[in-house]
């Protein structure tokens, strides 16, 4: 089944949600990558347990895209979104909730209609710096 780069996102925002395997949503791939608020997996097999772990102990997922924005030039693809995040860890039964940044890349083999991830980075902006009057740098010339 045909489905474009964009509809990809929103199946993997909504297979977080369901608490689905993601897994098949990332290029099986040595050099595929994934960093999220706490870990960094290089690697399809690192990329695929840490997943599968996380999947395993999480549960009542909340992902809200704000901003989606999707471009695509032939096999590649590439997003930023903002999106608001919200789970618990069955494990210390804690409640976790974020204002996130989105960025990725997708591909989409030659003779394939099917979009996966070979890049996904997740983060949250530190409370420190986000008001322009706080930053480091001017850029007022």
């Amino acid at each position: 089944m045909h489905q474009d780069a964009e509809a990809t996102i929103t199946a993997y925002y909504e297979a977080l949600r369901s608490g689905e395997s993601l897994s098949s949503f990332f290029a099986e791939a040595p050099d595929v990558i994934k960093i999220g608020l706490s870990e960094r997996l290089v690697g399809y097999a690192d990329v695929a347990a840490g997943l599968s772990e996380q999947t395993a102990t999480t549960d009542d997922w909340t992902v809200e895209s704000h901003e989606l924005s999707v471009s695509v030039d032939g096999t590649l693809a590439w997003f930023s979104d903002q999106v608001s995040m919200a789970w618990t860890d069955t494990q210390t039964d804690t409640d976790y909730e974020f204002d996130t940044r989105w960025t990725g890349t997708l591909q989409r083999r030659e003779n394939d209609e099917e979009w996966q991830f070979v890049s996904l980075h997740v983060s949250a902006p530190t409370t420190e710096l986000q008001n322009p009057e706080d930053d480091l740098f001017s850029w007022d010339g």
